[in-house]
């Protein structure tokens, strides 16, 4: 009984538990079904609007500007060379590196005992030829003289000969007689040739003498010139540079002994493109005489003059490209010769033109101005110059408003949310709070710079001593500082 009781609440389990099972199975069966069976309903789709910056495309006129690398150059720059050999018996005490000196400065003295020698020996040579010229104008004198008195005697021999010709003739002389006087005449003009040309020997003596002269002239014109290349003054007030003689050192004919350079005649040479060069030519083919200004950054304070294009290359240069192009600056306080600079041109003003930021246009020239309902529209414009951020565009989209900044997301008919410039707030520069440990460290790195002028360390020491700084100058110092 007690086996058939437990089999029997075995089975009743079992069938329990198989009871469950099937139910369960509908029920999921079921929720399956009815789930399939229902229809979705998406919620309603909204379109995406994006704010955007924009800006009028307003047509006026401007002034691109060229931008270019130079460098500094003097445009009066003298090596200093010694004319002949010698010791060096003194210096002027600002013969250095970076000395100052002004126009008629001694700057050097050669040991002057060799040509001073040779001067005295050419004053010899010039006393005895003086002599020797006094001595044949004495001959020559004498000379005509002689040649005078030899004259005066053969006219006398002459005429007693045709005296004794006359008596013959009348039968009162004798032949003898006449042969006799005219014998005497003949010597008598002999006489005459003789000293002739002991005239004409001394008048070559007097020429040779005058030549003799100018020879000894221009040797002690020479002697002269050796005797003040002795000396070497300053042609003009500048700078040297290269300095690399020293006191009682030997030098050589023409050896180079520094270099004279005019730290206030500076020019500027840049190169530019040859279709950047074509925008600076006038009518004629030359270029125009247009404005520069040259930039150098020194420790957050930009060095800037101004100055005038000039002249050009005489040629592209070997392996070169553009053109060369030269200006004088005028007050470069700051620059010296060897500084790398950017250079900016002023080109020609271009007439009927829309300035707007760089980002408005694509690859393609095209830009998004804004339409109806605010929706975008694209439009295409020409190019005519790039301004760092900034392109000068032409184009039908006078009085538009135009995308300021494009991006993979902007396209024709989105709808957006325009931002113009009039409603935002400008913005302000920012400022840095500066611990005194990194004042100190910024201020002494400014007071040791020895090429920044004085006027501008002193603007730059005066924005570190308040209490917030640029932040700007900040880090345009410590990018000099490696910090």
């Amino acid at each position: 009984m007690r086996f058939l009781r437990q089999s029997m609440i075995g089975l009743f389990l079992a069938a329990v538990t198989l009871g469950l099972l099937v139910w369960a199975v509908q029920m999921i069966g079921g929720a399956v079904q009815t789930r399939m069976a229902d229809t979705s309903v998406a919620p309603p789709a909204r379109e995406r609007v994006f704010s955007v910056n924009v800006v009028k495309a307003e047509m006026g006129t401007q002034s691109p500007v060229l931008e270019s690398f130079g460098e500094i150059a003097s445009r009066r720059t003298l090596e200093l060379r010694a004319a002949d050999g010698g010791r060096v018996i003194g210096l002027a005490d600002g013969f250095e590196d970076g000395g100052v000196v002004k126009a008629g400065d001694v700057l050097v003295r050669l040991d002057p005992a060799d040509a001073l020698s040779a001067l005295q020996r050419g004053q010899s040579d010039l006393a005895d030829a003086q002599a020797e010229a006094r001595d044949a104008a004495r001959g020559l004198e004498l000379a005509r003289d002689e040649l005078s008195a030899a004259q005066e005697q053969a006219d006398l021999r002459v005429r007693a000969a045709k005296r004794q010709t006359d008596l013959v003739q009348r039968g009162v002389g004798t032949t003898a007689a006449e042969e006799t006087a005219e014998l005497a005449a003949s010597a008598a003009r002999q006489a005459v040739l003789a000293r002739r040309q002991a005239l004409a020997q001394a008048e070559a003596r007097v020429d040779q003498a005058t030549t003799s002269i100018a020879r000894v002239e221009i040797a002690l014109a020479e002697a002269q010139r050796r005797l003040d290349d002795t000396v070497i003054t300053a042609p003009f007030d500048g700078t040297l540079s290269g300095a690399t003689v020293v006191e009682g050192r030997l030098v050589t004919i023409n050896e180079r002994l520094a270099e004279l350079i005019d730290p206030d005649d500076l020019e500027v040479s840049f190169r530019l493109s040859t279709a950047q060069y074509a925008r600076l030519l006038d009518t004629d083919g030359s270029i125009l005489k247009s404005d520069v200004r040259v930039t150098l950054d020194v420790a957050g304070v930009d060095l800037e003059a101004r100055g005038r294009v000039t002249r050009t290359s005489a040629a592209a240069g070997e392996g070169q490209t553009g053109r060369l192009v030269f200006a004088s600056l005028e007050n470069p306080v700051g620059f010296k010769p060897g500084d790398f600079v950017t250079s900016r041109v002023q080109e020609p003003p271009l007439e009927n033109v829309i300035l707007l930021p760089s980002s408005a246009v694509d690859a393609a020239g095209t830009v998004l101005v804004l339409g109806e309902e605010d929706r975008l529209e694209a439009a295409r414009v020409t190019v005519l110059r790039r301004q760092d951020d900034d392109v000068l565009v032409r184009g039908d989209i006078v009085g538009r408003e135009v995308v300021e900044a494009r991006s993979p997301l902007l396209g024709a008919g989105i709808a957006v949310k325009p931002l113009r410039r009039g409603a935002l707030p400008p913005a302000e520069p920012e400022m840095l709070e500066l611990t005194e440990e990194r004042r100190a460290k910024l201020v002494a790195f400014v007071e040791a710079n020895k090429r920044m002028p004085e006027d501008a360390k002193a603007r730059v020491l005066a924005q570190l001593s308040e209490a917030k700084v640029s932040a700007k100058v900040v880090a345009r110092i410590e990018s000099r500082m490696g910090g």
